[in-house]
Protein backbone atom coordinates (compact mmCIF):
# COMPACT_ATOMS: atom_id res chain seq x y z
CA UNK A 1 0.00 0.00 0.00
CA UNK A 2 1.40 3.50 -1.17
CA UNK A 3 0.01 6.58 0.91
CA UNK A 4 0.62 10.19 0.59
CA UNK A 5 1.21 12.15 3.61
CA UNK A 6 0.50 15.77 3.43
CA UNK A 7 1.65 18.86 5.95
CA UNK A 8 -0.59 21.97 4.55
CA UNK A 9 0.93 25.34 5.63
CA UNK A 10 -0.64 28.85 4.66
CA UNK A 11 1.42 28.79 1.70
CA UNK A 12 3.41 25.80 1.96
CA UNK A 13 2.99 22.18 1.42
CA UNK A 14 5.11 19.40 2.77
CA UNK A 15 4.38 15.71 1.33
CA UNK A 16 5.93 12.25 1.71
CA UNK A 17 5.23 9.00 -0.51
CA UNK A 18 5.63 6.13 1.63
CA UNK A 19 5.58 2.54 0.92
CA UNK A 20 3.95 0.97 3.60
CA UNK A 21 5.47 -2.31 2.87
CA UNK A 22 8.60 -1.65 3.08
CA UNK A 23 8.29 1.77 5.37
CA UNK A 24 10.68 3.15 2.44
CA UNK A 25 10.06 6.89 1.60
CA UNK A 26 9.86 6.59 -2.35
CA UNK A 27 9.72 10.52 -2.42
CA UNK A 28 9.49 13.55 -0.62
CA UNK A 29 9.32 17.20 -0.66
CA UNK A 30 8.11 20.66 -0.15
CA UNK A 31 6.87 23.56 -2.39
CA UNK A 32 6.89 26.67 -0.60
CA UNK A 33 5.90 30.38 -1.34
CA UNK A 34 2.29 29.07 -2.28
CA UNK A 35 0.39 31.83 -4.00
CA UNK A 36 3.10 33.59 -5.30
CA UNK A 37 4.73 33.60 -8.78
CA UNK A 38 8.00 32.62 -7.45
CA UNK A 39 6.62 29.37 -5.80
CA UNK A 40 9.19 26.75 -5.85
CA UNK A 41 9.41 22.75 -5.00
CA UNK A 42 12.02 21.27 -4.15
CA UNK A 43 11.23 17.36 -4.72
CA UNK A 44 13.77 14.25 -3.09
CA UNK A 45 14.24 11.29 -5.04
CA UNK A 46 16.33 8.41 -4.85
CA UNK A 47 19.10 10.82 -3.58
CA UNK A 48 18.42 13.71 -5.95
CA UNK A 49 17.21 16.67 -4.71
CA UNK A 50 15.38 18.73 -7.68
CA UNK A 51 14.00 22.29 -7.23
CA UNK A 52 11.67 23.27 -9.28
CA UNK A 53 10.41 27.07 -9.76
CA UNK A 54 6.75 26.71 -10.89
CA UNK A 55 4.12 29.36 -9.94
CA UNK A 56 1.14 27.77 -7.80
CA UNK A 57 -1.67 30.08 -7.44
CA UNK A 58 -3.13 27.62 -4.38
CA UNK A 59 -2.87 24.81 -2.80
CA UNK A 60 -5.15 22.47 -5.53
CA UNK A 61 -2.55 24.02 -8.40
CA UNK A 62 0.58 23.22 -5.69
CA UNK A 63 -0.99 19.60 -4.78
CA UNK A 64 -1.46 19.15 -8.87
CA UNK A 65 1.95 19.68 -9.43
CA UNK A 66 3.54 18.01 -6.90
CA UNK A 67 1.53 14.52 -7.96
CA UNK A 68 2.87 14.90 -11.78
CA UNK A 69 6.72 15.11 -9.98
CA UNK A 70 5.62 11.67 -8.79
CA UNK A 71 4.85 10.38 -12.29
CA UNK A 72 7.37 12.53 -14.07
CA UNK A 73 9.19 9.97 -16.34
CA UNK A 74 12.40 11.55 -15.56
CA UNK A 75 12.66 10.06 -11.97
CA UNK A 76 9.17 9.04 -11.42
CA UNK A 77 8.85 6.90 -8.25
CA UNK A 78 4.78 4.86 -9.65
CA UNK A 79 3.85 4.46 -12.78
CA UNK A 80 0.24 6.46 -12.42
CA UNK A 81 -1.66 8.34 -9.80
CA UNK A 82 -3.76 4.89 -9.29
CA UNK A 83 -0.89 3.67 -6.82
CA UNK A 84 -1.88 5.73 -4.11
CA UNK A 85 -4.25 4.54 -2.28
CA UNK A 86 -4.19 6.99 0.62
CA UNK A 87 -3.99 10.14 1.45
CA UNK A 88 -3.04 11.19 4.89
CA UNK A 89 -3.52 14.76 6.38
CA UNK A 90 -2.04 16.38 9.64
CA UNK A 91 -4.29 18.24 11.04
CA UNK A 92 -3.71 20.08 13.91
CA UNK A 93 -6.70 21.05 16.13
CA UNK A 94 -9.57 19.24 16.35
CA UNK A 95 -10.64 20.47 20.15
CA UNK A 96 -12.64 17.78 22.37
CA UNK A 97 -14.46 16.54 19.30
CA UNK A 98 -11.70 14.74 18.10
CA UNK A 99 -10.01 12.55 19.76
CA UNK A 100 -8.58 9.55 17.66
CA UNK A 101 -7.57 9.87 13.74
CA UNK A 102 -10.09 9.62 11.25
CA UNK A 103 -11.47 9.00 8.19
CA UNK A 104 -12.21 12.86 6.65
CA UNK A 105 -15.61 13.69 5.82
CA UNK A 106 -17.71 16.81 6.10
CA UNK A 107 -17.98 16.39 10.07
CA UNK A 108 -14.65 16.58 9.71
CA UNK A 109 -14.23 19.91 8.11
CA UNK A 110 -16.97 21.27 10.37
CA UNK A 111 -14.88 20.46 13.44
CA UNK A 112 -11.48 22.11 11.98
CA UNK A 113 -14.07 25.20 11.02
CA UNK A 114 -15.05 25.40 14.66
CA UNK A 115 -11.43 25.36 15.78
CA UNK A 116 -10.24 27.86 13.32
CA UNK A 117 -10.21 30.65 16.57
CA UNK A 118 -8.04 28.09 18.71
CA UNK A 119 -5.34 27.20 15.52
CA UNK A 120 -6.01 30.41 13.26
CA UNK A 121 -2.61 29.28 10.94
CA UNK A 122 -3.10 25.94 10.81
CA UNK A 123 -6.46 24.75 10.64
CA UNK A 124 -7.36 26.94 7.47
CA UNK A 125 -4.52 25.73 5.98
CA UNK A 126 -5.56 21.98 6.35
CA UNK A 127 -9.09 22.29 4.99
CA UNK A 128 -7.42 23.96 1.99
CA UNK A 129 -5.27 20.66 1.49
CA UNK A 130 -8.43 18.51 1.95
CA UNK A 131 -10.19 20.44 -0.54
CA UNK A 132 -7.60 20.48 -2.60
CA UNK A 133 -7.18 17.00 -2.53
CA UNK A 134 -10.84 16.14 -3.24
CA UNK A 135 -10.42 17.91 -6.72
CA UNK A 136 -7.44 16.68 -7.73
CA UNK A 137 -7.96 13.09 -6.74
CA UNK A 138 -11.73 12.70 -6.19
CA UNK A 139 -12.66 9.82 -4.04
CA UNK A 140 -9.64 8.68 -2.73
CA UNK A 141 -9.87 8.14 1.01
CA UNK A 142 -8.48 10.48 3.29
CA UNK A 143 -7.51 10.39 6.92
CA UNK A 144 -7.05 13.43 9.29
CA UNK A 145 -4.39 12.49 12.11
CA UNK A 146 -4.79 15.25 14.37
CA UNK A 147 -1.99 16.98 16.71
CA UNK A 148 -4.45 17.15 19.71
CA UNK A 149 -5.97 14.20 19.26
CA UNK A 150 -3.20 11.87 21.21
CA UNK A 151 -3.91 14.22 24.13
CA UNK A 152 -7.25 13.86 24.70
CA UNK A 153 -7.00 11.37 27.37
CA UNK A 154 -5.16 13.38 29.96
CA UNK A 155 -7.09 13.76 33.38
CA UNK A 156 -10.38 16.90 33.58
CA UNK A 157 -8.13 18.10 36.55
CA UNK A 158 -5.72 18.27 34.07
CA UNK A 159 -6.72 19.80 31.43
CA UNK A 160 -8.92 22.89 33.02
CA UNK A 161 -7.48 26.00 34.05
CA UNK A 162 -8.39 27.41 37.40
CA UNK A 163 -10.64 30.16 36.07
CA UNK A 164 -14.03 30.91 35.97
CA UNK A 165 -15.34 27.32 34.53
CA UNK A 166 -17.84 29.42 32.24
CA UNK A 167 -15.19 30.07 30.03
CA UNK A 168 -14.56 26.40 29.09
CA UNK A 169 -17.99 25.64 28.82
CA UNK A 170 -18.51 28.84 26.60
CA UNK A 171 -15.18 28.89 24.45
CA UNK A 172 -13.18 25.42 25.51
CA UNK A 173 -10.87 27.29 27.28
CA UNK A 174 -8.57 24.09 28.32
CA UNK A 175 -5.04 22.97 27.99
CA UNK A 176 -4.90 20.67 24.57
CA UNK A 177 -1.11 19.75 23.89
CA UNK A 178 0.10 19.24 20.33
CA UNK A 179 3.25 17.90 19.07
CA UNK A 180 1.03 14.55 20.10
CA UNK A 181 2.15 12.76 16.44
CA UNK A 182 5.54 13.15 17.66
CA UNK A 183 5.13 11.75 21.33
CA UNK A 184 2.44 8.97 20.38
CA UNK A 185 5.68 7.48 17.20
CA UNK A 186 8.48 7.96 19.86
CA UNK A 187 6.66 6.10 22.76
CA UNK A 188 5.48 3.46 20.72
CA UNK A 189 8.80 3.00 19.22
CA UNK A 190 10.46 2.60 22.84
CA UNK A 191 8.23 -0.16 23.58
CA UNK A 192 9.46 -1.93 20.47
CA UNK A 193 13.55 -1.44 21.14
CA UNK A 194 13.02 -2.66 24.16
CA UNK A 195 10.04 -5.40 23.45
CA UNK A 196 8.12 -4.52 26.50
CA UNK A 197 3.90 -3.60 26.28
CA UNK A 198 3.59 0.00 26.14
CA UNK A 199 0.58 -0.79 28.81
CA UNK A 200 3.61 -1.11 31.31
CA UNK A 201 5.48 1.67 30.99
CA UNK A 202 5.73 5.16 32.30
CA UNK A 203 7.59 7.63 29.42
CA UNK A 204 8.51 10.96 29.60
CA UNK A 205 8.84 12.31 26.00
CA UNK A 206 10.60 15.27 25.19
CA UNK A 207 10.01 17.07 21.68
CA UNK A 208 12.48 19.86 21.01
CA UNK A 209 12.68 22.10 18.13
CA UNK A 210 11.71 25.39 16.95
CA UNK A 211 8.13 24.77 18.95
CA UNK A 212 9.16 22.25 21.89
CA UNK A 213 6.49 20.19 23.85
CA UNK A 214 7.23 17.80 27.06
CA UNK A 215 4.69 14.44 27.44
CA UNK A 216 3.22 11.96 30.26
CA UNK A 217 2.83 8.72 28.62
CA UNK A 218 1.62 6.36 31.24
CA UNK A 219 0.22 2.75 29.34
CA UNK A 220 0.45 4.25 26.27
CA UNK A 221 -1.86 7.28 26.88
CA UNK A 222 -1.19 11.24 27.27
CA UNK A 223 -2.13 11.86 30.92
CA UNK A 224 -0.05 15.52 31.08
CA UNK A 225 1.31 17.56 28.49
CA UNK A 226 3.20 20.85 28.81
CA UNK A 227 1.97 22.88 25.42
CA UNK A 228 -1.75 24.19 26.60
CA UNK A 229 -4.59 25.88 24.78
CA UNK A 230 -1.96 27.29 22.20
CA UNK A 231 1.31 26.13 21.04
CA UNK A 232 3.32 29.21 23.24
CA UNK A 233 2.63 28.14 26.81
CA UNK A 234 5.46 25.17 28.53
CA UNK A 235 9.11 25.61 28.08
CA UNK A 236 10.80 28.55 26.76
CA UNK A 237 11.31 27.73 22.88
CA UNK A 238 13.33 29.56 20.16
CA UNK A 239 10.95 32.82 19.57
CA UNK A 240 7.97 31.72 22.26
CA UNK A 241 7.73 32.57 26.04
CA UNK A 242 6.57 29.27 27.11
CA UNK A 243 5.13 29.80 31.11
CA UNK A 244 4.94 33.14 31.95
CA UNK A 245 2.80 35.42 35.10
CA UNK A 246 -0.37 36.08 33.22
CA UNK A 247 0.19 39.65 34.64
CA UNK A 248 3.30 40.26 32.66
CA UNK A 249 0.94 40.14 29.34
CA UNK A 250 -1.39 43.03 31.29
CA UNK A 251 1.60 44.72 32.38
CA UNK A 252 3.19 45.51 28.71
CA UNK A 253 -0.02 46.71 27.29
CA UNK A 254 -0.23 49.34 29.96
CA UNK A 255 3.34 50.13 30.09
CA UNK A 256 3.97 49.77 25.93
CA UNK A 257 0.60 51.00 24.46
CA UNK A 258 0.57 47.66 23.35
CA UNK A 259 -2.63 45.76 21.58
CA UNK A 260 -3.76 41.96 22.81
CA UNK A 261 -2.68 41.00 19.24
CA UNK A 262 0.64 42.98 19.54
CA UNK A 263 1.90 41.27 23.01
CA UNK A 264 0.65 37.85 21.58
CA UNK A 265 3.00 38.58 18.49
CA UNK A 266 5.84 39.61 20.83
CA UNK A 267 5.57 36.29 23.38
CA UNK A 268 5.07 34.06 20.22
CA UNK A 269 7.77 35.31 18.02
CA UNK A 270 9.96 37.89 19.93
CA UNK A 271 10.54 36.16 23.02
CA UNK A 272 12.10 32.68 24.52
CA UNK A 273 15.53 31.81 24.05
CA UNK A 274 16.14 34.29 21.43
CA UNK A 275 14.06 37.14 23.44
CA UNK A 276 16.58 36.70 26.33
CA UNK A 277 19.91 36.37 24.40
CA UNK A 278 19.04 39.01 21.77
CA UNK A 279 20.68 36.54 19.52
CA UNK A 280 19.43 34.86 15.98
CA UNK A 281 16.61 32.42 16.39
CA UNK A 282 18.47 29.50 16.60
CA UNK A 283 19.13 27.27 19.33
CA UNK A 284 22.60 25.93 17.85
CA UNK A 285 23.99 29.66 17.76
CA UNK A 286 22.91 30.48 21.11
CA UNK A 287 24.57 27.52 22.38
CA UNK A 288 27.53 28.12 21.14
CA UNK A 289 27.72 31.71 22.00
CA UNK A 290 26.68 30.73 25.96
CA UNK A 291 29.84 28.33 25.97
CA UNK A 292 32.06 31.34 24.50
CA UNK A 293 31.10 33.49 27.69
CA UNK A 294 28.16 35.34 26.12
CA UNK A 295 26.00 36.19 29.52
CA UNK A 296 22.71 36.04 28.22
CA UNK A 297 23.03 33.47 26.11
CA UNK A 298 24.41 31.08 28.91
CA UNK A 299 21.13 32.38 30.99
CA UNK A 300 18.85 32.05 28.05
CA UNK A 301 20.10 28.06 27.52
CA UNK A 302 20.08 27.83 31.51
CA UNK A 303 16.34 28.72 31.26
CA UNK A 304 15.63 26.42 29.28
CA UNK A 305 17.29 23.52 30.50
CA UNK A 306 16.00 24.08 33.69
CA UNK A 307 12.24 24.43 32.36
CA UNK A 308 12.90 21.30 30.86
CA UNK A 309 13.99 19.50 33.53
CA UNK A 310 11.50 20.94 35.58
CA UNK A 311 8.38 19.19 33.34
CA UNK A 312 10.45 15.87 33.48
CA UNK A 313 10.60 15.83 37.40
CA UNK A 314 6.47 17.34 37.95
CA UNK A 315 5.52 14.32 35.42
CA UNK A 316 7.50 12.22 37.30
CA UNK A 317 5.41 13.18 39.65
CA UNK A 318 2.50 12.99 37.60
CA UNK A 319 2.67 8.95 37.01
CA UNK A 320 4.19 8.82 40.32
CA UNK A 321 7.25 7.10 38.77
CA UNK A 322 9.44 7.16 35.50
CA UNK A 323 10.64 4.48 33.50
CA UNK A 324 12.17 6.46 30.47
CA UNK A 325 13.02 9.68 29.35
CA UNK A 326 13.14 10.23 25.16
CA UNK A 327 14.18 13.10 23.44
CA UNK A 328 13.21 14.06 20.04
CA UNK A 329 12.89 16.57 17.35
CA UNK A 330 15.61 18.64 15.50
CA UNK A 331 17.04 19.85 18.75
CA UNK A 332 16.32 16.80 21.17
CA UNK A 333 18.35 14.46 18.56
CA UNK A 334 21.31 16.94 17.85
CA UNK A 335 22.52 18.92 20.78
CA UNK A 336 24.37 16.86 22.66
CA UNK A 337 25.39 19.23 25.40
CA UNK A 338 21.59 20.52 26.09
CA UNK A 339 20.50 16.58 26.58
CA UNK A 340 23.34 16.54 28.91
CA UNK A 341 22.36 19.77 30.76
CA UNK A 342 19.15 18.83 30.92
CA UNK A 343 19.70 15.08 32.65
CA UNK A 344 22.10 16.53 34.76
CA UNK A 345 19.75 18.59 36.92
CA UNK A 346 18.02 15.14 37.13
CA UNK A 347 20.36 13.06 38.90
CA UNK A 348 17.74 13.51 42.37
CA UNK A 349 15.93 10.90 40.09
CA UNK A 350 18.64 8.23 39.74
CA UNK A 351 18.82 9.71 36.18
CA UNK A 352 22.57 9.24 34.84
CA UNK A 353 24.03 10.19 31.71
CA UNK A 354 26.87 8.52 29.51
CA UNK A 355 28.76 11.20 28.20
CA UNK A 356 29.94 8.89 25.46
CA UNK A 357 26.76 6.99 24.39
CA UNK A 358 25.31 11.14 24.42
CA UNK A 359 27.73 11.88 21.83
CA UNK A 360 25.69 10.92 18.85
CA UNK A 361 23.18 13.27 16.45
CA UNK A 362 20.07 11.95 15.33
CA UNK A 363 20.80 8.52 15.86
CA UNK A 364 18.35 6.18 18.16
CA UNK A 365 20.00 5.18 20.83
CA UNK A 366 20.24 4.16 24.81
CA UNK A 367 22.42 6.98 26.58
CA UNK A 368 22.27 6.50 29.84
CA UNK A 369 24.49 4.36 32.05
CA UNK A 370 24.20 0.87 33.01
CA UNK A 371 23.46 2.00 36.25
CA UNK A 372 21.00 5.05 35.63
CA UNK A 373 17.79 4.10 37.66
CA UNK A 374 15.61 5.93 34.58
CA UNK A 375 16.64 4.64 31.02
CA UNK A 376 17.36 7.80 28.73
CA UNK A 377 16.85 7.36 25.02
CA UNK A 378 17.66 9.72 21.85
CA UNK A 379 14.97 8.34 19.10
CA UNK A 380 14.44 10.45 16.15
CA UNK A 381 11.14 11.52 15.16
CA UNK A 382 9.06 10.21 11.86
CA UNK A 383 5.56 11.75 12.51
CA UNK A 384 5.07 11.38 8.35
CA UNK A 385 5.34 7.61 9.17
CA UNK A 386 2.90 7.54 12.32
CA UNK A 387 0.25 9.64 10.03
CA UNK A 388 1.12 6.80 7.24
CA UNK A 389 0.46 4.31 9.80
CA UNK A 390 -2.95 5.54 10.93
CA UNK A 391 -4.09 6.07 7.64
CA UNK A 392 -2.98 2.50 6.67
CA UNK A 393 -5.19 1.52 9.89
CA UNK A 394 -8.50 3.55 8.74
CA UNK A 395 -7.94 3.57 5.18
CA UNK A 396 -8.11 -0.55 5.32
Amino acid sequence: MKILVLNCGSSSLKYQLIDMETEDVLASGKYERIGEDEAFITHKVNGQKIEITHPAKNHEEAVDFTLKQLINPEYKVIDTLDEIEAIGHRLVHGGEKIAKSVVIDDHVVEVLKECTDLAPLHNPAGIIGIEACKKVMPGKPMVGVFDTAFHQTIPEERYLYPIPYEYYEKYGVRKYGFHGTSHMYVSKRLAEIENKPIEDLKIITCHLGQGSSVCAIEGGKSVDTSMGLTPLAGVPMVTRSGDIDPSVVTFIMKKENKTAEEVENLLNKASGVQGISGLAPDFRVIENESVEGNKRAFIAMNNFKYSVAGFIAKYAVAMNGVDAIIFTGGVGENQISIRKGICERLGFMGVELDEDRNNIRSEEKLVSKDSSKVRVYVIPTNEELMIAKETQKLAK
